[in-house]
């Protein structure tokens, strides 16, 4: 295998990219991901990027894909690629990802949540390498979780292991993956986004971009600052949890961790000194993603570069 033709699917951007089983990233695209189109329409629009993208590869004298690979924020079944109502991608709807896409780029195609495809990149060319034991959080427009338990991903019995973002963790709070005081609600861009309208209406709406936020909290802006200390106060409260239940060696931080750095994590680590157990705690390292602005473009490949032991799969049958 040569080339795997990757798609990172996210809540407010899609990448497109070529890459190789190494992890190399050899060309990339990103457009911003059509949330106000159904998925037949949707997908339409992939197909006009994918056709964009593939032409000015050849041009470059790129190798052809040979396959594809996708990773996306679920609820998903893998095996099958069918997305169920994902939060992030309101009117998709029940949507078969993976057989659209491969009637649309005409290769085999595999699927991964996001969260696994994390996971999964960081713990082979990330901050994970050399681990047994590693959780993956996403901490982009949602909050999912890929979890690495005893050297293989955990998919679960229905593919939804990972979905933390729905874990309620307080009586009531910002409304994010249908509920009310969900981790979500108090640890993603969406959720960030109403906790300052919360606490300072006179300042922040819900139309607020959550960007405005992050940059004004890296400025300096007090009022940005204690929104970003009290999500990583949350974010700290489920990490305890997850320290306690599964003991993992170190902990990635997706997005807003890479991007918000100490603000963040200093508030979450001093709740996990307070809250998870002394011994797991001081085992486990909390760390922002070491592939960087790099993460999503590997993610994208990883349902390929782990699925088979590197040999291709096989179209779906129809496609």
């Amino acid at each position: 295998m040569d080339a795997i033709l990757g798609f990172d699917i996210g809540g407010t951007k899609t990448a497109l990219v070529l890459g190789t089983p190494a992890g190399e990233i050899l060309r990339r695209v990103e457009f911003a991901t059509p949330v106000e189109m159904n998925f037949d329409q949707a997908m339409e629009r992939f197909a006009a990027e994918v056709k964009g993208f593939r032409a000015v590869c050849r041009e470059q004298n790129l190798p052809e894909a040979e396959v594809a690979s996708a990773s996306v924020g679920g609820p998903l079944d893998i095996r099958r690629g069918i997305l169920y109502s994902p939060p992030h991608l309101a009117k998709w709807g029940t949507a078969p990802l993976k057989e659209s896409l491969e009637r649309m780029v005409g290769l085999p195609v595999q699927v991964e949540h996001d969260g696994n495809a994390g996971a999964l990149a960081e713990w082979r060319f990330g901050a994970g390498r050399g681990t047994s034991n590693l959780i993956f959080l996403t901490l982009g427009t949602g909050l999912g979780a890929g979890m690495v338990l005893n050297g293989r991903i955990y998919h679960g019995t229905t593919d939804t292991a990972g979905e933390v973002g729905h874990m309620r963790i307080a009586p009531d709070g910002p409304l994010q993956y249908g509920k009310a005081g969900s981790w979500e609600g108090y640890c993603s861009a969406s959720g960030m986004v109403q906790l300052a309208q919360r606490r300072r209406p006179d300042r922040w709406s819900a139309e607020t971009p959550a960007r405005a936020l992050i940059t004004a909290a890296l400025e300096g802006d007090p009022d940005a600052e204690a929104v970003v200390a009290e999500m990583g106060e949350w974010l700290g409260k489920g990490l305890a949890v997850l320290i306690d239940v599964l003991n993992p060696e170190v902990i990635v931080l997706g997005t807003l961790g890479m991007t918000l750095g100490e603000r963040l994590t200093g508030p979450a680590r001093a709740v996990i000194a307070r809250e998870a157990l002394a011994a797991p705690a001081a085992a486990c390292r909390v760390v922002p993603a070491a592939l960087g602005l790099r993460l999503g473009d590997v993610a994208a490949l990883m349902a390929v570069i782990t699925a088979s032991n590197g040999s291709i799969p096989r179209l779906s049958e129809g496609a």
